[in-house]
C-alpha cells in the first residue's frame, strides 16, 4: 500500500522518527491509525448512548410532554450561578 502525505504531514512523521520514539515512518502511521480507530469507536459508543435519550425526548414531544424552554433555561442559569459562588 502506498500513501501520499502532504509536506506538513511528512515533516511531522519525520520529526517523530527523529525523536527516537518510533523506529520507522510506518510505526508513526500505524500509531496514528490506531488512535483514529479508537476515536471512532469512542464516538460510536457516545452516539449509541445518546440515541435512546433522543428517542425518549422525541416520544415525549409526540405526547405533548414538553418542558417550558424558558423555565429550563432559568434553572440552568441558576445552577451556573450557584456553581460560580461555590468555586469563587
Amino acid at each position: 500500500m502506498n500513501v501520499s502525505l502532504t509536506g506538513t504531514l511528512a515533516r511531522f512523521v519525520n520529526r517523530q522518527v527523529r525523536s527516537g520514539r518510533y523506529q520507522t515512518a510506518s510505526e508513526v502511521v500505524r500509531e496514528g491509525l490506531r488512535l483514529l480507530e479508537e476515536r471512532q469507536k469512542d464516538r460510536a459508543a457516545a452516539l449509541a448512548a445518546v440515541k435512546p435519550k433522543v428517542a425518549v425526548g422525541l416520544k415525549r414531544l409526540d405526547e405533548g410532554r414538553v418542558p417550558d424552554g424558558q423555565a429550563v433555561f432559568e434553572r440552568a442559569v441558576a445552577r451556573l450561578r450557584g456553581s460560580r459562588r461555590k468555586a469563587g
